[in-house]
């Protein structure tokens, strides 16, 4: 794709040396497999291995802007070198060709992916949807310039060397554009104060990386410096498109893109339509948060941490839509604040008549923290939404039908064992075995000895809003999966098959 043009340049900075090849792949999320049989892995959090930050012709900050911290163990990437902007792609691989290492698709954009959606239809163009999980995010599509003759043949790999990204756009009525991600689009960020945290970064010039803007007029005047996306980034058009695809989630947020939730995983249904998981509301110092006009808590207009379930819904119900309709089909937090009880929604699945399978990702440093009488803090003030995350216990697994009479509801089907986190939710081709992963289990706590529990109080609500305490014994650590007195936690992956071997749903309302 267009970023081959400027690993093999000398500009303003970083030069690794190696031109169009590529170290290694790291920082893998979650990705998927494609119908032609190959796999599609998603590079996320390369940030706090190499450096993120950019100069306007795409090349790389030097190593020495990440050091290696041998406490935090991160800059890993310091040590051997490594060129930032080579990471954070979308990696393809063959597993039938030993002789494949892996291919970084540039024209999908470089930003921390969390996973990876494709729409692959007979006579069409490709679709790949992806999420940058960060908070101020953006969701993403990518649409091949070719289209799909058959969804099996590996040749098919070859349309995603030439297309255009598109970031979304989400209107507060429910529709929305795929702004595309190229040197004539025309500069117009959102103002800060639509956003959680009143801020959003955007590229600095000419120095390169980014600012903060915080006021109105830090807008305006950006805009009265920059018309186009092409005034932000320099060289010959080829050199143009890969710098901007190198710096997407800048160039994505100068054009107007709604910045998001922390979009995680994307799924695409049955009929085409999109899911997609934003699973935290809440903002931080150095990126912002999500657009508040959009990403809404459903009793008043403030940041909310419990995340949301969007279904989008292309216009035509054709991959290569620039314009879509989108609704929030879920909302977590208490039931009695107008949640479904779920806390942070991540990975998804869908069975095959269409209804959704959700995991959680609460932080394993809120897991089953007390909540006081009151739920106020130290100082009789309120708890932040953030200090309530202990009420939902474990990590957990979710079911949610599509349709009929359950529709917009929300089903505990698993909870998960003590600190870990649930991923990876898989249907087999026949239905009838579901696989889950149990990663890091006792992170916290490690090890639980001699059957150690601890008993804990939570200010939990009734469905109508009346608080009571609820006691728990919580197993401190974990001896996950063995469950014997003081084995080690390790990771694992679950089978789940009905006792009478059918289908684990065997009709659209099976509640």
């Amino acid at each position: 794709g267009p970023a081959v043009a400027i690993f093999t340049k000398k500009g303003q900075g970083y030069d690794d040396q190696l031109g169009e090849k590529i170290i290694g792949t790291f920082a893998n999320c979650a990705g998927g497999t494609t119908p032609w049989g190959t796999v599609l892995s998603a590079e996320e959090n390369f940030q706090s291995h190499v450096t993120e930050a950019v100069y306007p012709d795409g090349t790389t900050y030097p190593p020495s802007e990440t050091p290696f911290l041998l406490e935090e163990m991160e800059g890993l990437g310091n040590v051997f070198g490594l060129a930032g902007n080579k990471y954070g792609w979308i990696v393809e691989v063959d597993p039938t060709n030993p002789q494949d290492y892996g291919t970084k698709h540039t024209w999908l954009g470089r930003y921390r992916h969390e996973a990876v959606g494709i729409r692959v239809e007979v006579g069409q163009p490709l679709a790949f949807y992806s999420g940058c999980d960060r908070r101020s995010g953006h969701l993403y599509k990518f649409v091949s310039k070719g289209t799909v003759k058959d969804p099996q043949d590996k040749k098919n790999s070859q349309l995603l060397t030439d297309g255009m990204l598109y970031a979304a756009q989400f209107n507060p009525d429910g529709t929305g554009q795929w702004i595309p991600l190229t040197a004539d689009t025309t500069i117009n960020p959102d103002q800060p104060n639509v956003h959680a945290g009143g801020i959003i970064a955007l590229p600095q010039r000419p120095k390169g990386g980014s600012f903060l803007a915080k006021t109105d007029e830090d807008i305006q005047n950006f805009k009265k410096r920059f018309k186009t996306l092409g005034d932000l980034y320099t060289g010959i058009p080829e050199e143009q498109q890969g710098a901007i695809l190198i710096d997407a989630h800048l160039a994505a947020s100068a054009v107007g893109a709604t910045c998001a939730a922390r979009p995680e995983d994307t799924e695409i249904a049955p009929d085409g339509s999109l899911f997609i998981a934003f699973t935290s509301g809440t903002a931080d110092a150095q990126t912002g948060g999500p657009n508040l006009e959009i990403f809404q808590a459903p009793s008043e207009k403030k940041q909310y941490e419990y995340g949301w379930l969007m279904r989008l819904v292309e216009d035509g119900n054709v991959p290569q839509a620039i314009t879509f309709r989108w609704q929030m089909v879920a909302t977590g937090g208490e039931i009695a604040e107008g949640g479904l009880g779920f806390a942070n929604p991540d990975n998804l699945a869908l069975d095959a008549i269409g209804n959704l399978w959700m995991v959680t990702d609460i932080s394993t440093s809120k897991h089953n923290q007390p909540v006081a009488q009151g739920r106020l803090d130290k100082n009789q003030q309120p708890l932040e939404n953030t200090e309530l995350l202990g009420l939902y216990g474990n990590n957990s697994f979710w079911f949610l039908p599509t349709s009929g009479e359950n529709l917009g509801q929300a089903f505990l089907f698993a909870m998960g064992p003590m600190e870990c986190e649930l991923t990876g939710p898989f249907f087999t081709p026949d239905q009838k075995t579901l696989f889950i992963s149990v990663q890091h289990p006792g992170e916290k706590n490690q090890t639980r000895r001699d059957m150690a529990t601890k008993t804990l109080e939570f200010a939990l609500q009734t469905t109508q809003g009346e608080e009571f305490i609820q006691t728990r014994q919580v197993p401190w650590g974990s001896n996950w999966p063995s469950k014997q007195t003081n084995d080690p936690p390790k990771p694992s992956l679950v089978a789940i098959r009905r006792i009478n071997s059918q289908q684990i749903v065997e009709k659209p309302n099976p509640l």
